[in-house]
C-alpha cells in the first residue's frame, strides 16, 4: 500500500461552485490525494438534485482541469445514499480507494467515521452565505447574476446540457404539483 495521505470529501456539488474550489484547495494542501465523492449520486432531476451524477462528475473535472489542478492527485467517484446509516461507512469504504482524513461538515457524516476510527475535519467555509449550491440554484431560478459564483468550465456545461432551462422546468413542475 502506498504511504500517500489521502482525504475524502462527499458532497452534492449541485453545482460545483467557487466555494468548493476553494475547499478542494485547501484540502490539497493538508493531503497528497482526495477523493471527491459526488453525494447523493443517484438522484437527479429534482429541484434540490436537478444534475446527473455522470454531469457532476463531468463539471468537477473539468474544473479542476481549469483551475490547473493536477489529475494524478485527486479521485471523483459517484456516491449513491443508501439508507442504512450504520453500513454507510463500509459502503463509502468500499466504494473508493483508501482514506484516513474525513472532511465533513454534516454532523451525521462527523459521527459515523468518528465511531470508525477516522480522524474528521470540519472543511473550510468560504463565504457560505453566497457560495452555495442552494444559492446557484435560487439565483437561476430568480434571474440573478449566477455566473459569478461557478468557474467558466462549470458555467458552459450548464449550457451545454440545458442547466437553467432545466431548473426552471423543475420548477414550475414542482408548483404544479402542490
Amino acid at each position: 500500500m502506498d504511504s500517500k495521505v489521502r482525504g475524502i470529501l462527499i458532497g452534492r456539488l449541485q453545482p460545483i461552485h467557487k466555494g468548493h474550489i476553494q475547499v478542494i484547495r485547501k484540502i490539497l494542501d493538508e493531503v497528497d490525494e482526495i477523493v471527491i465523492g459526488i453525494g447523493s449520486a443517484q438522484l437527479s432531476h429534482e429541484l434540490k438534485d436537478p444534475f446527473t451524477a455522470g454531469e457532476r462528475i463531468v463539471m468537477v473535472s473539468q474544473v479542476l482541469a481549469e483551475e490547473n489542478i493536477d489529475p494524478g492527485r485527486y479521485y471523483i467517484i459517484p456516491m449513491e445514499d443508501i439508507n442504512y446509516n450504520a453500513l454507510w461507512t463500509a459502503h463509502v469504504k468500499m466504494m473508493t480507494p483508501p482514506f484516513s482524513i474525513v472532511y465533513s461538515g454534516n454532523p451525521l457524516v462527523k459521527q459515523l467515521f468518528i465511531e470508525e476510527g477516522y480522524i474528521v475535519k470540519n472543511p473550510p467555509l468560504y463565504d457560505r452565505l453566497h457560495l452555495s449550491g442552494s444559492e446557484v440554484r435560487r439565483r437561476i431560478l430568480e434571474d440573478e447574476n449566477w455566473e459569478e459564483l461557478l468557474a467558466d468550465s462549470t458555467i458552459e456545461i450548464m449550457k451545454e446540457i440545458n442547466g437553467v432551462e432545466r431548473l426552471k422546468n423543475l420548477s414550475e413542475k414542482e408548483i404544479s404539483d402542490m
